[in-house]
């Protein structure tokens, strides 16, 4: 079968500084990436650095940080560049930036929050995505050899995963801003992955459910009834570990999932197969 290793290359992720993100860096390094540059509007601090150079599997390992606010276009477009400046290619691309809102029915939102949370989700995705696929078109393709068949396959130009929600696939009450930014942000990746197949490169999206972040905390404090919701919602009666998604983000990176293209993966236990007959 392919390997899940990567085998070197260079990884960029947003949202690098925590959550989903922080760890997606940890299973790259420990995937077999060469580089990563760890990008956040809170620049990562060193222990996040030498936490993925402690995992790392590969000999040359190097880790980076920038800061990068990814509505800012001049800001993104200098991350892209930046990364291609120091390191040759962006191989891997993990989109996980993005913010949460409080709940509020549609009747009481507040506009400036919507603006913001799909400023921030929607458009930040559509920014990230238009600056590496641009760069990803530019370099040449890579190739994977089956150890097992004796075959070479193309790797393509690329691989981008753009951290999504399930609540890019269904709705949730009181929460339309965030529903509607993830909604937005699927039908973006999927977009990027058509426009791309020329350029071969893949655009696929992880949508997590419940998973144990500091946002997650965060929404828990706020709103405690949530934590033993997600206890009874949940077919496994927990949240996913946050190692759960970034695992994912690894497969679909690797060469084990090179026909995968302008997919969603749901990494949810089921809930959206039984989360209504549960709740009733």
């Amino acid at each position: 079968m392919a390997s899940m290793k990567l085998n070197g290359g260079v990884a960029l992720v947003t949202g690098a500084s925590s959550g989903i993100g922080k760890d997606v860096c940890f299973s790259l390094a420990e995937a077999g990436v060469e580089s990563i540059v760890l990008a956040d509007l809170n620049l990562p601090d060193e222990a996040i650095l030498k936490e993925c150079e402690r995992f790392s599997s590969h000999p040359s390992f190097r880790a980076t940080a920038v800061v990068v606010d990814v509505v800012d276009e001049a800001n993104v477009n200098d991350m892209v560049q930046r990364t291609v400046a120091d390191f040759g290619r962006i191989d891997y691309c993990v989109h996980s930036a993005g913010i949460s809102t409080k709940r509020s029915p549609t009747s009481d939102l507040n506009v400036e929050a919507f603006d913001k949370i799909m400023t921030t989700n929607s458009r930040g995705s559509m920014m990230v995505l238009r600056a590496v696929t641009h760069a990803m078109a530019r370099q040449e393709p890579r190739s994977y050899t089956s150890t097992r068949s004796n075959t070479t396959r193309s790797l393509g130009r690329g691989s981008i995963v753009v951290i999504a929600s399930i609540n890019g696939m269904i709705s949730a009450a009181g929460m339309m801003p965030y529903t509607a930014s993830k909604h937005a942000t699927i039908g973006i990746a999927k977009t990027a992955a058509v426009d791309n197949f020329e350029n071969q490169i893949r655009v696929n999206i992880v949508c997590p459910s419940w998973t144990d972040t500091p946002m997650m905390q965060r929404g828990i404090e706020y709103f405690p009834a949530l934590g033993p919701a997600i206890q009874k919602l949940c077919p496994l009666g927990r949240t996913a570990m946050v190692e759960e998604v970034s695992d994912a983000v690894v497969f679909l990176s690797s060469p084990a999932a090179s026909f995968i293209n302008g997919e969603s993966l749901v990494i949810d236990a089921g809930f959206t197969l039984t989360g209504f007959r549960l709740a009733h």
